[in-house]
Parts: structure tokens; C-alpha cells; sequence
């Protein structure tokens, strides 16, 4: 058997190239990344690597000298805020490297595609909550592009006989994040914040709420998504069901690093205020257990983002759209 991940020097993907390699090793895993979210160090060596981009290159030399059993689609630029601001950028990043995904997955019979979509399709949901049945209604490009590409996998589905699970993992954190994003990545931010000197910011008032997935709770999930019956052209929620405020969260990380740990408020941003989604079909088709307290897993990554490089961090030169920046994204 041989799998693609896609985003593979990310933290889904090289998490679950991880998992795979040390609990199926007869599993042979291929990934592809262009390392601009990820990092190579990430990716096991036991991967076959192809450092690409989804969008410019030829990703169909990938599909013609490999069979591929399984495909996980992970690689996206998930920025929702900076999404409104980089129009261009996030529609191609995320839907049309799907798309052309899609069509090797059809051209080439990949037996199922798994594509990690996101919480954001639902928008404001109904009453904070969000339950895979209701009708998407995204408030930023990053959502809508997701939406489309949910739908384009399900109309190849109707039209062309691909296999897909889709899943909506939320605010996934753990080792292997990227924390030098400046855009993404509530928990990294922080941490690099903290490691480098600066007050921990929160946007708005923090009653915003969320709830947060660690990685070692998903990967196994994420690979029941792929060879288990009763996910076929299923929409799942995966990750975290505690509910916390990001003043709380905040708080938690403050308790785990204990001296010097300041935060600030800066200017509220376009967002959802609340989104908590349901869980039961995970449990139910993918195995998914919320094993990891939010203190457990940021203690476990806060001393391994200790540890890291000091990289140099991730700004935008320029954006598409400079009307209505915030000011703490000014130039």
C-alpha cells in the first residue's frame, strides 16, 4: 500500500506520516511540501519527499511514478483573519491546488481522497455551535475557498466516482507547529511572543471561544478517515470538545511559563465568536477520543517550542489589499 500526503512538512501531515511509519511500516508514505509553512526537518526520512508547489508545478510526475492507495490533501495556507487581505493568494493556495489534486486523484483511480477542510465553512453557525448538517455559510475567503473545494470533491464524487471523506479538524495545536507564522496559530503566536520578548496578544475582549484539538488526538482518526468503511463521502468534525475562551487559554499558557508572561489587547477582528462543534460522528466512524487536557498538551508543546531554532518570523512584504488592514498588520 502507498499513501500521498499533501503538506507534509506541516503539522497534520507530519504528524500523521509519523504515525503511519511507526504503526504501519509496511506502508510506504510520499509527501509532497514547498516549505513555505512547513519546515524539512518535520518530514520522518523514511518519507519519500517531492518538494513542490501544488499550484506551479507539475504535480502529475508525482501521480505517474507512484500508485497511490490513499490521498491526504493537508497542504492549505489557513490564515482566515489575513484571508480578506490576500484574496488571490488564498484562492489559489487552497482551491485551485485542489483542484488540481482532484484531478489526478480521478485520473490516476486513488481509491479515496481525504481533504482536511475547516471549521470555517460554517461561519457563525447556529448558536455558536456547529453540527456537520447545517448548511455552511463562511464569513472570510479562507471559509468560502474551503467550501468550494468541499463541494468540487463532492461533485467529483457524483460525476467521475472518487472516494472522499472530508474532514473540519479545529485549532490544531502541538509539536511541529508552525510558531513563527505571524498570521496564524493562536497558541504559537503566543509562545513566540513569549520566547521572544513580547506581550501575548489577544484580539478584541478574548470571550471569543474555541475549542482546541492536540495533534496526538487526531492522527489516528485522521488514518480511520482513510481505510475505514463508513466514512466514505462523509463529513466529519474532528478534534478538541472543551469549550474555552481565549482569555482562559490564555491563561493556561501564562500558568505553564509562570514568570514574565504578559499579555495585551489589541483591536477586535472579523471573526466568529464562538464556534464549538459537535463531535459524536467522530467518535462513532473515526475512533476519535478527547484524550489530552488543554494544559497537558500546551505544557507538552511549550517545551518543545523551547527547543526550536531561532527562526527568523513569517511577515508578509506586501498584501493585495491594504484597505481596511488592522493596525497591528499595518506597514
Amino acid at each position: 500500500m502507498k499513501v500521498l500526503i499533501t503538506g507534509v512538512a506541516g503539522l497534520l501531515g507530519s504528524s500523521l506520516a509519523d504515525w503511519i511509519i511507526e504503526n504501519k511500516p509496511e506502508i510506504e508514505v510520499v509527501g509532497i511540501d514547498d516549505l513555505s509553512g512547513g519546515y524539512l526537518e518535520n518530514v520522518n526520512p523514511k518519507v519519500k519527499f517531492w518538494q513542490m508547489n501544488l499550484v506551479e508545478h507539475p504535480i502529475e510526475n508525482c501521480f505517474t511514478t507512484n500508485e497511490f492507495d490513499y490521498v491526504f490533501h493537508f497542504a492549505a495556507y489557513a490564515a482566515e483573519g489575513l484571508s480578506p487581505f490576500i484574496r488571490r493568494y488564498n484562492y489559489d493556495n487552497n482551491l485551485v491546488a485542489t483542484a488540481r489534486v482532484v484531478n489526478n486523484c480521478i485520473k490516476y483511480d486513488v481509491k479515496r481522497l481525504i481533504f482536511t477542510s475547516t471549521l470555517a465553512v460554517y461561519g457563525h453557525g447556529y448558536g455558536g455551535i456547529f453540527d456537520e448538517t447545517q448548511v455552511p455559510k463562511p464569513i472570510d475567503p479562507y471559509g468560502v475557498a474551503k467550501y468550494a473545494c468541499e463541494m468540487d470533491i463532492q461533485i467529483a464524487g457524483e460525476q467521475h466516482g472518487l472516494d472522499w471523506t472530508i474532514i473540519r479538524p479545529h485549532n490544531v495545536y502541538g509539536r511541529k507547529q508552525n510558531i513563527w507564522d505571524k498570521y496564524r496559530n493562536v497558541l504559537g503566536i503566543w509562545m513566540y511572543q513569549q520566547m521572544n520578548g513580547e506581550p501575548m496578544t489577544i484580539f478584541g475582549d478574548g470571550t471569543q471561544t474555541r475549542a482546541f484539538s492536540c495533534i496526538d488526538d487526531i492522527v489516528e482518526p485522521l488514518w480511520n478517515s482513510a481505510v475505514e468503511p463508513r466514512a466514505s463521502k462523509e463529513i466529519i468534525n474532528l478534534g478538541g470538545v472543551e469549550e474555552w475562551s481565549i482569555n482562559d487559554a490564555n491563561k493556561v499558557l501564562r500558568d505553564i511559563i509562570k514568570y514574565g508572561a504578559e499579555y495585551q489587547y489589541k483591536e477586535g477582528r472579523h471573526e466568529v465568536k464562538h464556534s464549538i462543534p459537535t463531535y459524536q460522528k467522530s467518535e462513532d466512524i473515526l475512533g476519535f477520543k478527547h484524550k489530552t487536557t488543554l494544559e497537558e498538551g500546551l505544557y507538552d508543546m511549550w517545551l518543545w517550542a523551547q527547543r526550536q531554532p531561532n527562526r527568523d518570523r513569517f511577515v508578509w512584504p506586501s498584501y493585495e489589499l491594504d484597505k481596511g488592514i488592522y493596525s497591528f498588520w499595518k506597514k
